[in-house]
């Protein structure tokens, strides 16, 4: 009877799923971001000089912008898309069908048409174009608050100002760059120009790569196929030199006095509040010494060193100083100096006046002020480091207070004045929840309470899983149990994951984390999947993640042991039938784990694979690893390409063919280490494809990846 009874609920369970909705891949790789991506409020900001929200929503079928009171908990109508379009017209644009991206001011909007800025009157909708014609066809780097645009013409670096343009270089090429990103956009590089805080003077990088050899980048779709270089400077090599200039629209030219070695770092820009001097952290290439130095903005002239960071493994300076508002000789700064994240208020006299935040957490961002200049809010994950939640911070005494729900990973903006915070919010269960908070009194209004867009869906069931590493860390993962699960049945698993730093793949988030939906098409394809952060990851803290230091891989691997070990405990699993896949540092991990645990993986994939860490950028590696002279073990280790004759298992690699990240040449010398050694390895290329492969083709690499694994595992 016990045994019908069981063969009922199965006869039931499979007959419910075959009435629900299975995914395609294009469902699972681009309907996570759009149909099949929780119901959002688009276009949610704050209106700038204002604490009042804005965003669309649908009034009687049609998108209308709307502005919400907080006060009142009251929305009125902003802009409706007829009114847009009565405004186009009357400027001579072509009316649109939809409401494009646009910034809202107090009494205005700032709408972006065929290259040209416009700003159009809320009441009246006179137009104003803001795009400086002098610009027009040109490289725009920055605009500052006194309407002056930098601009790269020809390699070289140009300001528009007052109807003029001013030559600000004249010996920009290839070898000499200016104004733009330095350091391989390491330690928060994104820009390469500094705007002072009244927009009238400007500090840049300069670059001199001439010492960096060029290295191929093929362009295959021409005929002949062209080469089109770019400049990558390995481990161990010679590194570009970095300075940094002055210049305002008088004329007036200096250079920043950093000094020597010309192979440094010079990272987190800042003006002071009163511009008269720049802030610079100075990191020396070995990376484990970091001073943060003040300069004067008239002469360029070094002026003090205001304190020193050191470490024996590395320092990586990542954000620069924040002044507090209304005390110009008292700024914020960020460090993991005592092994987690924390925020520290210093006098500009080098003094530390008091360690904002402590414990076994970090912080992840500051938010700004209140007008008082008070509080601080920053973001944290004092909570668990999968979630994130919102602090008010009372610099006087260090007292902090959680705003924000709890048990969510939150990602909050807040508006100028430190009134209101918007969340949008999401946890496994909950899709999202967008919101406004009173950070004064705490009380949050619901905006949008999202429901679920995958209940016509058949998934798999997920669960959050915490490991212990074999040095008792805890190590997050989830776990994706078959459609139409049956614990009496043998299921095939595939294992993804990273393991690098920068990265977190494990949160307390909507779908959990990374994987878009592609996890539960795998998980209708019958199979268990399995995703977790080893040692190596991001948000805990510095000796979690320095494990890696000049042995790149070898707590990671201990650390999937520990999750293969789980999975085969689970009793489900089948351990004859397991895959692994990672990109990047991932598919540097997979390539790794296969040669050096044969056996217990059938197959891998191993996308933009780093397989010799000499021929990885100077920046990245030589944190991490050292320079090759310095840390030869560490590179003969995990030097895959020497490896290639232990590979037993399948293995696809899969590479961009355009990638100026991890350059080609890893795959393409392990492969031919592999046919060297009679070792069969499957090979895909993207052409046209960078590091990652994206738009329509990324529906193909996905169909790729589960194929092979279709192919050896089912």
């Amino acid at each position: 009877m016990k045994r019908i009874w069981i063969g009922v609920c199965l006869l039931i369970t499979l007959q419910v799923t075959a009435q629900q909705k299975m995914f395609t891949m294009q469902d699972a790789m681009v309907g996570s971001r759009t149909t099949l991506a929780p119901e959002t409020l688009r276009q949610l900001q704050f209106i700038k000089g204002t604490a009042d929200p804005v965003y669309i929503m649908k009034m009687n079928g049609a998108d209308v912008f709307v502005r919400y009171n907080p006060k009142n908990a009251t929305g009125i109508t902003l802009l409706t898309l007829p009114q847009l379009n009565i405004h186009f017209s009357t400027a001579g644009l072509d009316t649109v069908k939809s409401f494009p991206g646009i910034q809202f001011e107090k009494d205005k909007y700032l709408v972006t048409v065929k290259g040209k800025r416009y700003a159009f009157n809320l009441t009246t909708g006179a137009s104003t174009i803001l795009s400086n014609p002098l610009t027009e066809g040109k490289e725009v780097l920055e605009e500052s608050k006194a309407g002056y645009v930098a601009f790269s013409d020809q390699d070289n670096l140009f300001i528009a100002a007052h109807g003029k343009v001013h030559q600000v270089t004249r010996d920009g090429s290839r070898n000499i760059v200016y104004g733009k990103p330095v350091h391989q956009q390491e330690f928060g590089i994104t820009k390469g120009t500094f705007w002072s805080n009244d927009g009238k003077r400007l500090v840049y990088y300069r670059m001199d790569q001439t010492m960096v050899p060029d290295y191929p980048i093929i362009q295959w779709n021409k005929r002949p196929a062209v080469n089109e270089p770019i400049k990558y400077p390995m481990a161990g090599d010679s590194s570009h030199h970095v300075t940094l200039e002055i210049y305002d629209i008088t004329g007036k030219h200096i250079r920043i006095a950093t000094g020597m070695p010309a192979e440094q770092y010079l990272t987190n820009i800042c003006w002071s509040p009163d511009d008269q001097h720049i802030y610079i952290a100075v990191l020396n290439r070995g990376q484990n010494h970091m001073k943060l130095n003040q300069y004067d903005a008239q002469t360029g002239a070094f002026v003090k060193t205001l304190f020193e960071e050191k470490h024996e493994r590395y320092v990586e300076p990542l954000k620069p100083m924040v002044f507090i508002p209304g005390k110009p000789n008292e700024f914020i700064w960020e460090s993991r100096r005592d092994g987690w994240n924390h925020l520290y208020h210093y006098h500009v006299n080098g003094q530390l006046l008091r360690q904002l935040t402590s414990g076994p957490w970090e912080v992840t961002d500051m938010k700004g002020f209140n007008l008082k200049g008070d509080i601080l809010y920053y973001m944290s994950t004092e909570e668990s480091p999968l979630t994130r939640q919102l602090y008010a911070l009372q610099l006087k005494n260090g007292k902090a207070k959680q705003l924000t729900q709890p048990n969510r990973r939150h990602i909050v903006s807040v508006s100028e004045d430190g009134a209101y915070a918007i969340s949008n919010a999401s946890n496994i269960q909950t899709p999202r929840v967008v919101s406004v908070i009173d950070l004064k009194t705490g009380k949050e209004n619901i905006l949008l309470n999202a429901p679920n867009p995958l209940t016509e869906y058949a998934l798999g069931n997920m669960q959050q899983v915490v490991l212990k590493s074999p040095e008792g860390y805890d190590l997050h993962g989830r776990l994706y149990q078959p459609v139409a699960f049956d614990k009496e049945k043998k299921y095939p698993v595939i294992v993804y994951w990273y393991g690098g730093p920068h990265a977190q793949l494990t949160t307390n988030s909507w779908n959990g984390g990374s994987g878009d939906l592609w996890f539960q098409y795998l998980a209708q394809q019958g199979f268990v999947v399995f995703t977790m952060d080893t040692r190596g990851s991001a948000y805990r803290g510095m000796e979690f993640e320095q494990t890696i230091f000049r042995k790149a891989g070898k707590a990671q691997m201990e650390d999937l042991m520990t999750g293969v070990q789980y999975l085969k405990n689970l009793g489900y699993t089948d351990a004859d039938k397991m895959g692994l896949f990672g990109w990047s540092y991932g598919g540097f991990m997979t390539t790794s784990f296969l040669l050096n645990h044969p056996g217990v993986f059938k197959a891998g994939v191993a996308g933009g694979p780093v397989m010799d860490w000499k021929l990885y950028e100077i920046m990245y590696t030589e944190r991490y690893m050292d320079t090759p002279a310095e840390n030869p073990d560490g590179y003969a280790t995990t030097n895959l390409t020497e490896q290639a004759a232990k590979l037993k298992d399948k293995l696809l690699i899969i590479h961009g063919m355009q990638d100026p990240v991890v350059v080609m040449q890893h795959s393409v010398n392990f492969v031919k280490a592999a046919v060297d050694k009679g070792i069969q390895v499957d090979y895909m290329i993207y052409p046209g494809h960078e590091h990652n492969v994206l738009g329509k083709d990324r529906i193909h690499l996905y169909q790729k990846v589960t194929d092979y694994f279709m192919q050896h595992l089912k």
